[in-house]
């Protein structure tokens, strides 16, 4: 594998806690980040090569801890664009169900170019629709589509159980049986599930919440992630309309109900966690539980704001997620950090949260949330998971009295320059290295188009 030099850095954040460095060079070998200092003596040869970082803030690439890749097909639809969560997971179940092979292949090239392209370079993505006429490998398509994109990828096997007929939300077409899920649960892991170090393929578990799957099911989803030590994940808290539903049907809040099942520990982390009591956050701190903070999709659908400024100093770690794109209608990471931090000062004050904060969530945290030791910092012997930001453009002039700060306080284009992923050049001038993006948009907008006909 080609060497790269990251040449006479601009501005270099390396980990929240660390001072920042300015004029510095970043050695890449093979996947791992070999030296950084000044004037590293390089010779290229072959395939290597040196990037001018000369006006470029250069950060470890960011980590994306929710997702749902297929929304980004049905993304600002007119009748769903004002409607809270309840009514708008009842209207997209039925666009929802026509998903087909092209449409989880190429909706999951989509959200991870976003991603790729606005400085994330892992991420997580919780698919749990499995229409009864769908065939194939689902999540080998996930993994293929990362694999062509170049993407450090940690999804969920997600899961649904209780159709209309049992008294859920989604159509009886897109859930499965307890023994299908199980079953194909352990296949996946099997399969794909990689503990290596500088893993580019981890598992998890993701029951879809507690109003569509049974209890007995996160029960057993807990019991077998266990078993072969992967990590657990679902959508909790994130409504008053979830929490009233939960104590109406198991005569318990979300958490409790969470609690009895054994979905809860450092193994596992929930998306949203906007709704619980002060007796709740204390559980999650004891238990080492995390949160999957969504900011954009809150404001999006009027859920509420997660109490992160709360969470933070009783040591919950919270990482950063952009969320489906149907409920934030972007997979844009830095936008989502932006966000992140203008949501808890709207709540909390403008001394609530800081950009080396919000740099935390979505670095180190993330890291933490999805277990993989070395990404999420910049250090020697790391992942050379890097996002390389140009802020000597029009959008930044006037806001390089901290350079770092100014990714999230100034600028309208969240684009980097290059995004490195385990060493690999995923993006280039802003531009995808892995697939084309003309061609990409088009089959998108094909498959949407074609998902909403009646």
């Amino acid at each position: 594998m080609a060497r790269i030099l990251l040449k006479d850095i601009y501005y270099l954040h390396t980990s929240a806690d660390a001072e920042a460095q300015r004029g510095v060079d970043v050695l890449i070998q093979e996947n791992r980040i070999q030296k950084i200092a000044k004037n590293i003596d390089f010779s290229p040869s072959g395939d290597d090569r040196v990037i001018d970082c000369s006006k470029h803030v250069v950060v470890p690439g960011f980590i994306n801890t929710h997702h749902h890749f297929y929304q980004t097909l049905t993304r600002n639809i007119p009748a769903v664009q004002n409607a809270k969560l309840f009514d708008w997971l009842v209207y997209l179940y039925d666009v929802w169900k026509k998903i087909d092979e092209d449409g989880v292949y190429y909706s999951s090239l989509l959200a991870m170019g976003e991603l790729l392209k606005t400085g994330c370079t892992t991420s997580t993505d919780h698919h749990y629709l499995y229409p009864d006429n769908f065939s194939g490998d689902l999540m080998g398509l996930q993994f293929k589509a990362a694999d062509t994109l170049g993407m450090r990828f940690s999804p969920t096997r997600g899961s649904m159980s209780l159709g209309k007929k049992d008294g859920g939300l989604p159509p009886d077409s897109v859930v499965q049986t307890e023994e299908e899920i199980l079953k194909d649960s352990e296949r996946v892991i099997q399969q794909y599930h990689d503990e290596s170090e500088l893993s580019m393929r981890k598992i998890v578990l993701a029951p879809c919440s507690p109003f569509s799957v049974t209890e007995k099911l996160m029960k057993q989803s807990s019991e077998l992630a266990r078993k072969y030590g992967v990590r657990l994940h679902t959508h909790v808290a994130e409504t008053f309309d979830e929490n009233e539903f939960c104590v109406e049907v198991y005569g318990r809040r979300p958490l409790k109900l969470m609690e009895d099942t054994g979905f809860i520990g450092d193994d596992v982390f929930y998306a949203h966690g906007i709704h619980f009591n002060d007796k709740e956050l204390d559980i999650l701190a004891e238990t080492g539980t995390h949160i999957a903070h969504c900011p954009s999709s809150n404001m999006r659908l009027g859920s509420g704001i997660c109490r992160v400024t709360e969470m933070l100093p009783k040591n919950i770690n919270v990482g950063l997620a952009v969320d489906g794109s149907a409920s934030n209608d972007a997979s844009d990471m830095l936008g989502e950090m932006r966000n992140a931090l203008l949501l808890q000062r709207v709540k909390y004050g403008a001394d609530a949260v800081n950009a080396r904060d919000i740099f935390r969530l979505a670095n180190e945290n993330g890291a933490k949330l999805l277990g993989f030791p070395k990404i999420g910092q910049l250090k020697e012997g790391w992942a050379a998971d890097v996002a390389i930001f140009d802020v000597h453009k029009l959008e930044y002039a006037g806001s390089l009295s901290d350079p770092l700060a100014a990714l999230l306080f100034s600028g309208y284009n969240h684009g980097t320059d290059y995004t490195i992923v385990n060493g690999k050049v995923a993006v280039e001038h802003g531009r995808l290295v892995g697939f084309p993006e003309e061609e990409l948009t088009k089959k998108a907008n094909q498959i949407a188009a074609r998902m909403l006909e009646d």
